[in-house]
Parts: C-alpha cells; structure tokens; sequence
C-alpha cells in the first residue's frame, strides 16, 4: 500500500544507546530517527497512528505525550495537566476518533475530547499498591469496548487491571480473580517484589473485540487470560496449549475481523526467542504466524495495519523489526541502527 510508514518506538537502556521514534517507508530499509520537536532524552513507551487519518501520530514518553500531523516530520507536545507526565499508552476511541486516553505513571489517566489539544485528569484509580517494583507502577494499556463505548479497560504493571464504566471518571479494580490464580503454584511468579502474586499482577496489554460482548483478553508475565464479565472474573486462555512461550506481551484484535487476534509471546522478559501468534476465532485457539524469522529477544509488540488486513508488524526488544505484507506467508527483517537496545512500540499506518 502506497504510503504506509512503520513506527518504532525505543527506550535508552544504558548510556550510548538511543531513544525516540524511528520511522520506516513500507519496504524500504532505511530508517528515520524523528527528533524535530521531540525531547532528545525521552523514552518513548507508546505510538498510535490514527485510524481514519495517518498523517496524525500520537507518541506517549517519559517526557509527555506529543502528536505529529506530519507522520512524524514535526512534533507538537500535548498540553496534558501535567505535561511531564510519563505516558506509556494512548488509546484512540473506536467509535470517535476525537476522544483520546492515555496512561501514566504513577496509575492514572487523561481523556481529550477534541483529539489531544485539551485534556482533563480522569479521578484517581485509588488501587491498593499490592506489588512493591524497584519502578513506579504504570497503565501499560487501555481498551474502549467498541459494544459498550462509555467502558474502559486499563491493565498496570504490576497492579492488575481495572475498568471504567463511565468514560474513565470514576474507577474500578479487577485484580481480585487474578489473585485467586496464585492460590495455584503455577500461577505464582515473584522477580522484583516482596510478594509471589507479582506475576499474575505483571499486566503488559490488554484488548477488546466487537466479536465479544463484555469480554477483556489481558496479556501478562503468566499468560493469556479472558474475562467474559467485563473484568470481574478470569480466565486462563491456556495459550501453553498452543504455544512453548508462554509470556505474554502484546494483545491485538485486528481492526479488519475483530474475530482476529494477535499476541507477542515469549519465555520472559529478558529472553532469546519470541514469536507472533494469530487467533481466528477470538482466542479460542492460537498458531504461530510468523515462521521464517528468528527473533534474538523479547517479542514486545504487534501492529495490524489500520487499511491493510495483510500488513502486520512486531518489534523484539533488541532492535529487530518484523513486518510481513502477505499476511504472514513471507516476512523481511529490517534491523534498527545501531544502539537501539530497548523497543518497546511499534505502530502502522
């Protein structure tokens, strides 16, 4: 498709390595770093590229949130109450594509309703801090059911999961039935806390499908998991099942079939191996979907193409860039420059 440009969002891991938004021409190999309006020094955490109008990026950073109308040419920062805030996602509404979220640590969360010129502070989620990290707690994604358009999921890391039922006003916790799991030793998994319920509270993303009424799919340290109760109770997905990896980063519903899904899987967060899977059937069942390519790392995220069902990408935290553009029968490579050690987003459009 003529046009597309992919988005890699990177954080500095160690002194020398670089930061920001590198942007690459679909099928080209060469890669932009985009810095004009851009703080050299942030981190960025989260990119989202406008459904209807992919002129219009959104980049959330440890500096703020900014928002390019030039696919990244220039950059405008986002005037949020706090303007410094560490943002580490943005969610786009699936019906009007003017009210936008995003989230930030310490928990909480900003709305626009006029497509981020202006933005109100949502109230304080008030959960309980149950996991002790050697980082602040952070809202790792939210989620608008496109059923249910006043309802937003959020999932921290590592606190759990909440949702909303009015818009993000007020908020609720969803955590408890996550906890139940770790009355199982399988499900008790402690790296950086005082407490074994870290892993099950470990959550990286978090989707909703036009397919599933009322359901939340949650990847985290532990798994796949679906609630059929908007966020009341849980489920394991059982993604061992299907897959040897088993550590779930990413969670996509394709904006094409919402009967489609993807994941990023991998042994953990420090890893060498990860994968893309595919579900066709809203997570009933999994398969690997990107065969031919050897991630070195961490698979850390996934992007469908917003106008092309066949263009999918995933980033591996080290610096690779996987992109296929037949919809998984061949995929390229495309290597980030060098010093690049710490992906986190990738994004399409």
């Amino acid at each position: 498709m003529a046009g597309t440009h992919v988005y890699a969002g990177a954080a500095r891991s160690m002194g020398g390595t670089l930061g920001g938004v590198f942007r690459q021409a679909a099928g080209d190999d060469r890669w932009e770093h985009l810095t004009n309006g851009l703080p050299e020094e942030a981190d960025v955490h989260a990119i989202t590229v406008h459904p209807e109008n992919p002129d219009v990026v959104y980049v959330g950073s440890t500096k703020g949130a900014y928002r390019s109308s030039t696919r990244g040419n220039s950059w405008e920062r986002l005037a949020l109450p706090d303007g410094s805030a560490d943002i580490w996602s943005i969610c786009i509404h699936p019906k009007n594509p003017r009210i936008v979220y995003a989230g930030v640590s310490p928990p909480g969360v900003y709305r626009s309703e006029d497509g981020g010129d202006s933005w109100h502070k949502m109230a304080d989620p008030g959960l309980p801090d149950r996991v002790i990290m050697a980082f602040p707690c952070r809202v790792m994604r939210l989620a608008v059911d496109p059923n249910s358009p006043d309802d937003v999921y959020a999932t921290l890391e590592a606190n759990g999961a909440m949702r909303s039922r009015n818009r993000g006003e007020t908020w609720e916790d969803c955590t408890a039935d996550l906890i139940r799991f770790c009355e199982e030793p399988k499900y008790r998994s402690r790296i950086g806390s005082q407490t074994e319920i870290e892993g099950m509270l470990d959550g990286h993303a978090l989707a909703v499908s036009a397919a599933a009424p009322g359901t939340v799919f949650l990847a985290n340290r532990m798994g796949l998991f679906r609630s059929d109760d908007r966020g009341a109770h849980w489920k394991d997905m059982e993604i061992n099942r299907f897959s040897p990896l088993t550590y779930g980063r990413d969670i996509r519903v394709s904006p094409h079939d919402p009967k489609v899904m993807y994941a990023a899987l991998s042994p953990a967060a420090r890893s060498t191996d990860g994968s893309i899977y595919r579900s066709d059937d809203v997570g009933q069942t999994w398969k690997r979907f990107d065969y031919g390519i050897k991630a070195e790392a961490t698979m850390m995220a996934v992007a469908v193409h917003p106008r092309d069902p066949d263009q999918i990408y995933g980033v591996s935290r080290f610096g690779q860039l996987f992109g296929t553009q037949d919809s998984g029968r061949t995929w390229r490579e495309h290597r980030l420059p060098e010093g690049v050690l710490d992906l986190y987003a990738v994004a399409c459009g």
